[in-house]
């Protein structure tokens, strides 16, 4: 195994300026979609246009519904007319793929040992898509690649048992970061936890930090040709090198003691973090050297639980708790905040942001700072558990999910 060496990240700056380091982060061709944790870039929109602007009073027209996606919080992914998750059925967990057209189940692959736990049982991570295969990415810490047409195991591995790794208490959350061919995600050992796989046969290509898994999904950021990661772990938000692993910054201010969960926005040099459990969000510049973490504000007005936000425009829309929220990027003040469908999560899609509350509700609103603006709500049947799984958007349909349930919904504007 290579460990992460640590040498000044300006010496990586002045490499790559000179073409001495080459960072290669092109994924294949694939149309622009939904084909991982909270859509193509990670930040929660939806590229499509040309959707519904308000809703009729019944919510809009429900395509289809499917049974058997087992008990689990998965979200889902989409790529070439198929829908991916993640579910536990009797003791085991599964890989499952469907007809994103007719809600048909194509094929369910095993995938470890079922995850318990008292806040529900079941995975939590999102597939990620990157042309022919599937990464996902189990509650017990099991890394599968897997053919995405058929679901056939190309290679596997759990984590927790090649890195001596230690799982945090409500199961392994974070949906993996696939930039390049190389694979990252957060193994949660001591001795280097953020491990970098080759994506084509899972080879460890290198090993940073000894962070504790928390429940944050990576994003990246590339400043002056060099591409970094940016984790959420249990004790810090960091970035670190996809090339080579070595740290780049570090800000522990913003998590908190107990889960941290939203995923990480990143604009420009800029980095939007938020927790709760007491905490609040903070806005960082990472500056030009992508080496220096400077605290341009802290705000509790921001408290991000199980959901993450979104950024349109200059605002950042995510819910503070219970109250959804419009807050300014730029220097953190709250334009407004409202109750709305009751906490949950949300994504943006065409100048709309849709809202699916815990509870079953399901709201679609203005993306605006002016004030809050609903235009459209219905419910979907919850039951007494949480409808934790956030709705994803493809091919102009509304996808959400609770449990073993799916829901299909065409949101075109013309049909």
């Amino acid at each position: 195994m290579r460990f992460a060496p640590v040498r000044p990240l300006a010496s990586v700056v002045a490499a790559v300026a000179f073409g001495a380091v080459a960072v290669q982060v092109t994924l294949p061709a694939q149309a622009p979609g939904w084909h991982q944790w909270r859509g193509a870039n990670r930040d929660g929109h939806s590229l499509e246009r040309g959707l519904l602007q308000s809703w009729p009073e019944d919510g809009p027209p429900l395509l289809w519904t499917a049974s058997g996606a087992g008990i689990g919080f998965s979200s889902f992914s989409a790529s070439e007319g198929r829908l991916y998750t993640l579910g536990s059925r009797g003791g085991s967990e599964f890989v499952l793929a469907y007809d994103a057209a007719t809600g048909k189940q194509l094929w369910a692959t095993a995938h470890g040992r079922r995850f318990d736990n008292e806040m529900g049982d079941g995975p939590r991570s999102t597939p990620t898509v990157v042309g022919d295969h599937l990464y996902v990415f189990g509650a017990r810490g099991d890394l599968t690649c897997l053919a995405a047409a058929t679901g056939r195991i190309v290679w596997t591995q759990n984590l927790l048992e090649r890195f001596d790794g230690d799982r945090p208490h409500w199961g392994l959350s974070e949906s993996p970061l696939v930039v390049g061919d190389r694979l990252l995600v957060n193994a949660g050992a001591r001795d280097g936890a953020i491990v970098a796989l080759d994506r084509h046969d899972g080879a460890l290509l290198w090993r940073s930090q000894g962070d504790g898994a928390a429940y944050s999904s990576a994003v990246t950021q590339r400043i002056r040709g060099i591409e970094t990661a940016v984790f959420f772990t249990a004790q810090r938000a960091l970035g670190v090198v996809v090339e080579d692993g070595q740290l780049a910054w570090s800000y522990p201010a913003v998590a908190n003691r107990t889960a941290n969960i939203a995923t990480p926005i990143v604009r420009g040099t800029e980095v939007f973090l938020s927790s709760n459990y007491g905490r609040g969000a903070a806005l960082l510049d990472i500056g030009d050297d992508g080496a220096d973490a400077r605290e341009v504000y802290f705000s509790t007005s921001m408290r991000n639980h199980h959901s993450s936000s979104v950024l349109v425009g200059d605002h950042v829309y995510g819910f503070n708790s219970a109250f959804l929220t419009a807050l300014r990027l730029s220097d953190g003040k709250v334009a407004w905040r409202d109750r709305s469908v009751g906490k949950g999560s949300l994504i943006y899609a065409d100048n709309r942001l849709y809202l699916f509350s815990e509870r079953g509700i399901v709201g679609l609103a203005e993306a605006t700072a002016d004030d809050y603006r609903e235009v459209g709500r219905f419910r979907i049947e919850s039951g007494f558990s949480m409808t934790w799984s956030h709705p994803i958007i493809s091919d102009g349909r509304l996808i959400l999910r609770h449990q073993d349930e799916i829901y299909a919904y065409d949101i075109r504007a013309e049909r």
